[in-house]
């Protein structure tokens, strides 16, 4: 069984073929060790920064960018966005704030990616 891949690590893309031969991994395709790593990576658990966006009361904008403090695993991804989706936070947030501990027990948080201050009332 073999599978394709196309390798995200470095600008080259490389298109590389996982072929799995007595239990082993064998990865082709790849001009770096990097990409080796990543495609057995990506067969074997694959996992994803999550970016996103939440709601905010009280701030200059609607909505507060976020993103996950580590990988999650790319299963999760969906769960973790469901919980944001749900969640509100007031204004002001400082940029690198925690949101959100251990989202959905991936071990990542959730981490305010801008500064929203108040809004100013006219």
């Amino acid at each position: 069984m073999s599978k394709q891949y196309i390798c995200i690590v470095c600008p080259s893309s490389c298109r590389l073929t996982l072929e799995e031969r007595d239990g082993k991994a064998l990865v082709s395709g790849n001009l770096c060790k990097r990409g080796e790593a990543y495609c057995i990576s990506e067969h074997t658990a694959p996992t994803r920064m999550l970016t996103s966006t939440i709601k905010i009361t009280g701030g200059i904008l609607p909505r507060l960018p976020v993103i996950t403090s580590k990988e999650i695993p790319k299963s999760a991804v969906f769960e973790c966005l469901s919980e944001l989706y749900a969640l509100k936070v007031k204004a002001p947030v400082a940029c690198g704030e925690v949101i959100v501990k251990n989202i959905c027990r991936t071990g990542a948080d959730i981490i305010a990616s801008r500064s929203m201050e108040l809004a100013e009332c006219i």
